[in-house]
């Protein structure tokens, strides 16, 4: 059974896109988020004297929609954020355009703990495969920490992966958990089992399924989809073209189509739905629910009469 969280955000110049700060009540965890152009304010903040693990972001210019992060961990955080600062032909880094630090408010966070929480961070971040990881080499996680300490550690991770996707952060969410997969209920939540739908390309016979849950719409694994796309130039013709770059779709030998080879969270149905069919589309109307065979749309709007 899992209970309500409360999280606190503080926008520290009153602004959205400027520098927060985010806890949750009961997690002694503290996050800062800013972008880069805020860098010489986030510095100046006590939490970049502490040890801690950041991640920086930016976009990935070799994927449509896609992420590129970089995760590290230092004694003195704001000692690696002016390292990564720098030009790039000073040793820093360009990509990234906005920086997550998270740290501890009792301060009890050690180099060895947040050793563990960086490799255990690009661990999840690459088993996520939703962003492209910039780091050289993943680091090695069997750092000597007691067992007490790796429980504690693994407290800290269950509650980032939690908070991190409330700050616009999805690279640790693994896809909608199948149906007949284990699962804990959330109290009061509405629609807490994984809804699946449908979706046929009429003059090929291919067919796609995809499930929606905690807000996530996935493709699953084994749907099949366009190999090349037919439409008017778009850019979902991109996406369909890293896909197959990144190897989460595999063309059948016939070339018929393509099948996806894991499961693949999309931003959006209509995204969803162009690479199956190999253009344009309304996945709002083109999906349909499995059990019913309602609309996607008219999926959303069940009930809302008898409210």
């Amino acid at each position: 059974m899992r209970f309500g969280k409360q999280l606190n955000l503080f926008l520290v110049d009153g602004t959205p896109g400027g520098l927060l700060t985010a806890e949750v009540g009961g997690w002694t965890g503290h996050i800062t988020a800013a972008p880069r152009s805020h860098m010489k304010h986030l510095l100046q903040r006590e939490e970049a004297s502490r040890t801690g693990v950041y991640i920086l972001l930016g976009e990935d210019p070799s994927a449509p929609e896609g992420v590129r992060a970089y995760i590290g961990e230092g004694d003195e955080l704001r000692t690696r954020l002016r390292t990564h600062a720098q030009p790039l032909e000073q040793g820093g880094k360009e990509f990234w355009d906005r920086v997550i630090l998270m740290t501890s408010k009792d301060a009890n966070l050690t180099k060895a703990h947040v050793l563990y929480l960086e490799a255990r961070l690009i661990e999840i971040a690459k088993v996520a495969q939703r962003s492209e990881i910039d780091n050289a080499q993943a680091p090695d996680r069997k750092h000597r920490l007691p067992e007490a300490d790796i429980a504690v550690m693994e407290a800290y991770l269950a509650e980032l992966e939690t908070v991190l996707p409330m700050l616009g952060v999805n690279i640790f969410r693994q896809p909608a958990a199948r149906s007949d997969s284990p699962k804990l209920e959330p109290v009061g939540a509405a629609n807490s089992d994984p809804v699946t739908f449908y979706l046929t390309h009429g003059p090929s016979g291919r067919v796609a399924r995809a499930q929606e849950h905690d807000g996530q719409f996935t493709v699953l694994r084994g749907s099949q989809a366009a190999t090349v796309w037919t439409g008017t130039e778009h850019s979902y013709s991109k996406l369909l073209e890293s896909l197959h770059s990144d190897g989460t779709l595999e063309p059948h030998p016939s070339q018929e189509h393509s099948t996806f080879t894991r499961d693949r969270v999309m931003n959006s149905v209509s995204a969803a739905a162009a690479v199956i069919l190999g253009r344009t589309a309304n996945g709002r109307t083109d999906w349909k629910e499995e059990k019913t065979g309602m609309t996607y749309s008219d999926w959303q709007n069940q009930n809302l009469d008898d409210v």
